[in-house]
């Protein structure tokens, strides 16, 4: 195999260049055996195959620094680095990230896993070169998905005042551009990065506006000419007035292609973009018809595409969307927003049945928020539908425009806590703890499936600002007959005793559940609390387990630092209540990838774990 002749950074460049057809076909055969087997981003690694092949062989890593935008396209990348051998244990625990990470390898440039970073990141770096007097390129790859993000903007608009040379690829997977238009933008591009050009066009700048008395209205003429002209041929004309030269678009399975343009734009001192088109899924005919559903997958058969598992229970985003489309149904000023997510947050349904009422913003969480904020103001019930990890995106937006208004939205976080395979970048550890500082703000984290339903109904008659936290996975049907009313800032207590009050939110309620029953073994009498509100927290529950209980156990999916033990902890402090506090929460730092299961384990707020701690406390 050709694949096997490239063992470290740059040995693509031995690769004969008749065989590059021959290790793009291996490449894909490569990703296809390994994803199948440990699940992964598949359509977007097989789409990008010719371009980070191209890439590699145009620029020499790691002195060059290659940034990839979201990251989740970097698996050709791992491989083309010397990463091989590693893809048996890809998002395992203890194995390589799915992601570009710079404690992995040298060649990756910058740490990436949430969207449109990768321009701000690129052009940083550029300024960092240009500074310290160093000479090497600097190219951001960013898909057109990811320049939804208003991010992506801020950093062109800075990056149209370099003086030096920054590469910006925009891999471009969705946007149909005619056969024409793009034959002559090439023509066009490839005359614009010549040598001959640019100095033909500085010099009759130049003698033109020396001639007296017309010369500089001359050149103001015949360059607003020059732009009308290339309004009418050049689709990167956004880019062109904003000072950044435009490349493209160019075939981005065209290998020698793609190298010539490279080649060209590290020429230019100033910000290019060279626009390349690809196929999401390519060679792989079932990610092709469907790359939204080979996106992100689960282990699958490589002949028919079908989830290993052909049966799936229902997951908390499954009842999310049922209970949300019931609710729907009766109150018409309902409505959903997702920033790019409709299917991993559970809305697919719902713009289904009401498009008119579904909104995707694209991937702009800050915008999800305020726009949210806006249709409130304007007398609707809008649920603003976020993984965890991308909510912390829009923290100023939440503070700023919705809670400082009382407004009427709700925040369902999907994807609250461990979230497994796809690492630090996309662990929900952090919301409980910003979300408690924001005056005005309630948080709601149901423990099983049953009463995320409630919650969600719950919502639906709520005034003001609502969070409603809930985990990735199999929704929990445990304790079902432990089913108390929600009401507003109120606990439930599931088993009363003394001694030992074990206070838990969310999934580790079923935790709880578990270490009771250890600890009851041992001999000790225990009480258990769902918590359902970290904020408002069940002070009066306080007050009440600190009449026959000396140890208060807080329990929460959230690192400990600004969390729900920590809150609680300055409640019994103001109060005064007698407690011995231990808290078990996720400690002060990333977790890595890995099964859930595994990290929790791991972290020690497993049932085993959270046992430990609680008697070694008591000890």
């Amino acid at each position: 195999m050709i694949l096997d002749q490239i063992q470290k950074p740059n040995d693509i460049k031995n690769i004969d260049p008749k065989d590059y057809s021959q290790l793009a076909e291996e490449i894909r055969e490569f990703l296809l055996e390994k994803i199948s087997v440990t699940g992964g981003h598949l359509a977007s690694n097989l789409g990008v195959v010719e371009l980070t092949m191209a890439l590699h062989l145009a620029f020499d890593l790691p002195k060059d620094k290659l940034i990839w935008d979201v990251g989740h396209q970097s698996y050709t990348h791992k491989l083309l680095t010397g990463r091989k051998e590693d893809f048996d244990e890809i998002r395992c625990y203890g194995g390589i990230s799915g992601f570009p990470n710079r404690k992995e390898s040298v060649c990756d440039a910058f740490n990436t896993g949430h969207s449109s970073t990768s321009i701000s990141a690129g052009l940083g770096m550029a300024h960092a070169r240009d500074l310290k007097g160093e000479d090497y390129s600097v190219v951001s790859v960013i898909g057109d998905g990811a320049l939804t993000g208003g991010m992506a903007y801020e950093a062109l608009n800075n990056a149209s005042r370099l003086k030096s040379n920054f590469i910006i690829v925009l891999n471009d997977n969705n946007m149909s551009i005619s056969e024409n238009i793009g034959g002559v933008s090439r023509m066009l591009g490839n005359l614009r990065t010549a040598p001959q050009y640019n100095d033909l066009k500085a010099n009759v700048t130049q003698n033109l506006s020396r001639v007296p008395g017309i010369g500089n209205q001359l050149v103001k003429r015949i360059s607003m000419a020059k732009q009308g002209i290339k309004q009418l041929f050049i689709p990167g004309m956004f880019f062109e007035n904003m000072d950044i030269t435009y490349l493209g678009p160019v075939d981005g399975h065209d290998i020698p292609m793609m190298i010539n343009v490279f080649q060209e734009a590290r020429r230019l001192n100033r910000a290019v973009v060279v626009h390349v088109m690809t196929k999401k899924g390519r060679g792989y005919e079932p990610a092709e018809r469907h790359p939204e559903a080979y996106h992100g997958v689960n282990p699958f058969v490589v002949e028919t595409g079908k989830p290993k598992k052909e049966k799936r229970e229902p997951n908390y985003t499954d009842v999310f969307s049922k209970v949300f489309c019931q609710m729907a149904e009766k109150d018409e000023s309902i409505v959903g927003i997702t920033a790019a997510m409709p299917d991993g947050v559970g809305l697919k349904r719902f713009h289904k049945l009401y498009p008119e009422r579904f909104f995707d913003v694209g991937i702009a969480e800050e915008h999800g928020v305020t726009f949210a904020a806006g249709l409130a103001a304007g007398g609707m019930k809008p649920y603003f539908c976020v993984y965890s990890s991308f909510l912390q995106r829009a923290y100023d937006q939440i503070i700023h425009d919705v809670c400082i208004q009382n407004l009427n939205v709700t925040f369902a976080i999907d994807r609250a806590g461990l979230v497994g395979s796809d690492g630090e970048t996309h662990q929900g550890l952090f919301d409980l703890s910003f979300l408690q500082t924001i005056p005005g703000m309630s948080i709601l984290a149901p423990k099983n499936c049953f009463e995320l339903a409630d919650a969600l109904r719950f919502s639906a008659e709520f005034e003001g600002p609502l969070a409603i936290r809930y985990p990735r996975g199999t929704a929990s049907k445990k304790m079902k007959s432990f089913r108390a009313p929600i009401v507003y800032g109120k606990s439930e207590i599931l088993y009363e005793e003394e001694e030992i009050a074990l206070f838990a939110v969310g999934t580790m309620v079923e935790t709880a559940c578990q270490v009771r029953n250890q600890l009851k073994a041992r001999g000790y009498n225990v009480s258990l609390v769902n918590a359902r509100f970290v904020k408002p927290l069940d002070e009066e529950m306080l007050e009440y387990l600190a009449r026959g209980h000396k140890v208060l156990v807080t329990m929460e999916e959230n690192v400990q630092s600004g969390g729900f033990g920590e809150h609680v902890t300055a409640i019994c402090t103001k109060k005064k209540l007698p407690f011995h506090i231990i808290s078990v929460a996720i400690p002060n730092s990333y977790v890595e990838h890995g099964n859930v299961d595994i990290l929790k384990h791991e972290i020690g707020i497993d049932a085993e774990g959270a046992l430990h701690t609680i008697l070694k406390e008591l000890e």
